[in-house]
């Protein structure tokens, strides 16, 4: 991916590469040409200080241009590097997860923006030196360029935690292969991006492989330009968001479903928003979690209002182990449900599931495995070195696969009720979400072993009982499989620390259930108590 770098230095050294806003609101921006200054130099002072795969460059901090800067020279000389979720220094009690990537990686240099991560590096190493920016900066020699030279396909470019349903961090080997063949994977799907270098507004973390190898990827590998957007799909934070997207209009917009349903109210209230943001845009894109239909629609519309033409709000299907993309939908439909198919590269097994099908993969995109943890490694191919994703899809349309696929949940979130009767709990939620919207920020399925379903809701306001037992009294169903007859709202958030929530806010039902087991037996009481609504 270096070698891309040096590409656009050399073809467009005063393009703008990355830009963020500074203290006073301005944009303050990095050029290509500057940038691959900037990585040699920090190349340097990482070779200086010994790093290599067995001590890895380790980054604490989010999205910023240093960041991005030291990213690129860690790329430039072949040192791995590893970014971390800052929640784990920032939002912890007891810094588990942290202690765990630190023992797993032994970093031989750990940078942090602020002061803000002293505490959590204290408790994780103590005495250890946080290097700043300019520290990381050293003169050039040949041994950089020698270093360059030596990187190849099989050296690893990063290595990406994901915890999966354990919560416990894995480390994802990214090498320079994954990353390079994905990348020309996406451009065989987006092909204007040869012709127009992409532009983008993006606030999604880099520690996550959506942003940090797909966003950041097409960016560096097309010579585009890369706006970090300091917002969050929240209430608070997402007027930034706003903010940038009136002044910058993206080529291609990439958020998660929460991000388009913070951002809706804004478009249709907002006329300079509508039309700068709309003003250039190729592609909506959406992933990391099932959209509501119903902003699906409304985006789609609005383009439509704003432009007098269709802008393709498509969408694709990807892991952290497989660079992440492996599936992509570059049609229009209907159905926000569809994934697409595989691109160029990479190969599909199909296994037969219950009522749907096991996604296996295999390609040059795939990972040779977790760091430092064979056993995880070879438990995560079948027999045939397919790479186990633990998610199921059906075809949209049996006699025509090239219609694409649809998901249909993660296998190790599915129970069975007493019944015998199989639950597939990731569409479940996704329409209990719906259906519930807004009083519901997320929802755990409960009922495995038992004779009917049940569900732990996390509120997203002051709800009332009322309200809660009108919604789920026109909840429909098809049958026992779907059908939820009782709700409890839990009055605790997420914990990160208990594994309940992953640092990018989703929930992890398997760790809900566990920890909660007194309230699960409270849900399914009889007679209900006071604090169980139900039908």
């Amino acid at each position: 991916m270096a070698e891309k770098l040096v590409h656009w230095a050399d073809r467009a050294p005063q393009r703008i590469l990355f830009a963020q806003r500074n203290a006073s609101g301005a944009w303050r921006s990095v050029a290509y040409g500057e940038a691959l200054e900037s990585a040699r130099r920090v190349g340097a002072a990482l070779l200086e200080r010994g790093l290599s795969a067995e001590r890895p460059l380790m980054v604490l901090s989010g999205n910023d241009i240093e960041h991005a800067l030291l990213h690129l020279g860690a790329l430039y000389v072949g040192v791995p590097y590893a970014p971390v979720s800052p929640a784990y220094s920032l939002l912890s009690a007891d810094f588990a997860k942290l202690r765990t990537i630190v023992r797993l990686l032994t970093p031989g240099v750990v940078y942090a923006n602020g002061d803000q991560y002293r505490r959590a590096i204290d408790a994780v190493r103590p005495g250890a030196v946080v290097h700043d920016f300019e520290e990381l900066q050293a003169t050039p020699g040949r041994g950089v360029e020698e270093a360059y030279a030596r990187v190849g396909p099989d050296s690893i470019a990063k290595f990406l935690f994901t915890s999966g349903s354990t919560g416990v961090p894995k480390a994802v080997i990214n090498t320079q292969r994954m990353w390079c063949s994905n990348q020309a994977m996406i451009s065989t799907m987006f092909a204007f991006f040869s012709d127009e270098p992409p532009v983008i507004v993006d606030w999604a973390p880099w520690h996550h492989t959506a942003a940090g190898n797909h966003d950041f990827g097409l960016v560096l590998y097309n010579g585009g330009s890369y706006y970090i957007d300091e917002g969050k799909p929240m209430p608070g934070a997402v007027e930034t968001t706003v903010r940038n997207l009136r002044e910058i209009a993206p080529t291609w917009y990439f958020n998660v479903p929460k991000g388009y349903e913070a951002l809706l109210p804004f478009l249709k209230k907002d006329h300079r928003l509508r039309e700068n943001f709309f003003s250039r845009l190729k592609v909506l894109w959406f992933a990391g979690a099932a959209i509501s239909q119903h902003v699906f629609d409304e985006i789609k519309q609005l383009a439509w209002q704003t432009c007098g033409e269709t802008i393709p709000f498509l969408t694709g299907f990807g892991a952290t182990e497989t660079a992440p993309a492996m599936m992509g939908r570059l049609w229009d439909t209907d159905n926000a449900a569809n994934m697409g198919l595989p691109p160029p590269g990479v190969e599909m097994k199909l296994v037969p599931f219950e009522d749907r099908l096991e996604a296996r993969v295999k390609g040059p995109n795939v990972t040779p495995g977790y760091w430092r943890q064979p056993e995880l490694t070879a438990a995560a191919f079948d027999e045939d070195g397919y790479y186990r994703l633990g998610d199921c899809f059906v075809f949209e349309d049996v006699e025509d696969p090239r219609k694409g696929l649809l998901f249909r949940g993660r296998i190790a979130e599915d129970f069975k009720l007493a019944t015998g009767t199989w639950v597939n709990v990731g569409p479940l939620r996704a329409r209990f979400i719906e259906h519930f919207a807004p009083l519901v920020r997320d929802v755990v399925i409960a009922g495995e072993g038992r004779g009917e379903l049940g569900a732990l809701i996390f509120p997203a306001g002051n709800a009332s009982p009322h309200e809660l037992q009108l919604r789920l009294s026109t909840f429909k169903s098809t049958g026992s499989s779907n059908r939820i007859s009782r709700v409890m709202v839990l009055e605790d958030p997420p914990s990160l620390d208990a594994g309940e929530m992953t640092d990018k806010g989703s929930i992890n039902q398997r760790a809900v259930l566990n920890r909660r087991k007194a309230m699960i037996e409270e849900l399914y009481r009889e007679p209900p108590g006071a604090r169980v609504i139900w039908i």
